[in-house]
């Protein structure tokens, strides 16, 4: 059964604060009486969350019609880290909450993180498939893992540096090609090596590759 609202945020990223509105749209045929109860933030394998400074209000949602609420969040009592928007909310009187669909980051501290492009040019079998892992991409937000699965298949991967798992930010593939990238919380200038651990289909189809970093 579909939910009888939606919920996404939009917004802009501004140096100090986060700008932006919870849009509610009616998904179905009925009118819907929503309670605003509240407003949080997330971390993305962080853990925790914060709240979001945004008054309750009840909403009239009709089919098909956006109904908008702003925020504003500040930034400076967030860790470095990926943030979603949850918003808390009564849709007739059910309790409910929707993730608002869209991610942002605070950054590291510059000096601490890794950037530049490291060419790996490795590969790995397992039971029904080739890896093939091309470079890493580093950036002061994110690292993007560049890998190529042949044939295409489904494939599960886990990333470590420096004795901390790296969280998964993303993972695309494409299904006819096997071409992708994985998108994952940044490297740190002290870290050694990136430790990727794959899985594929069936057992004892799981590998790893230990990739040292210049």
């Amino acid at each position: 059964m579909s939910d009888p609202i939606s919920v996404r945020a939009r917004f802009e990223r501004f140096p100090a604060t986060v700008k932006g509105a919870f849009i509610f749209r009616g998904e179905d045929a009925n009118p819907h009486q929503v309670a605003v109860a509240g407003a949080r933030v997330a971390g993305l394998g962080a853990g925790g969350s914060s709240p979001v400074p945004l008054s309750p209000v009840t909403l009239d949602v009709v089919p098909h019609r956006d109904v908008f609420v702003p925020f504003e969040l500040p930034l400076s009592e967030l860790e470095p880290g990926w943030y979603t928007l949850v918003c808390d909310v009564d849709v007739d009187g059910i309790p409910a909450s929707y993730d608002g669909g869209r991610r942002f980051s605070v950054p590291w501290p510059r000096a601490t993180v890794r950037r530049g492009q490291v060419k790996v040019g490795r590969q790995v079998r397992l039971a029904d498939a080739t890896v093939h892992i091309e470079q890493v991409d580093c950036s002061g937000d994110s690292i993007k893992l560049h890998l190529r699965v042949e044939p295409a298949g489904e494939v599960t991967i886990k990333l470590f540096a420096g004795g901390r798992r790296l969280r998964l930010l993303e993972l695309e593939l494409d299904d006819e090609t096997g071409r992708g990238k994985a998108t994952a919380y940044p490297l740190m200038r002290t870290d050694e090596a990136l430790r990727v651990e794959l899985k594929g289909r069936g057992k004892g189809s799981e590998a790893a590759v230990d990739i040292a970093l210049p």
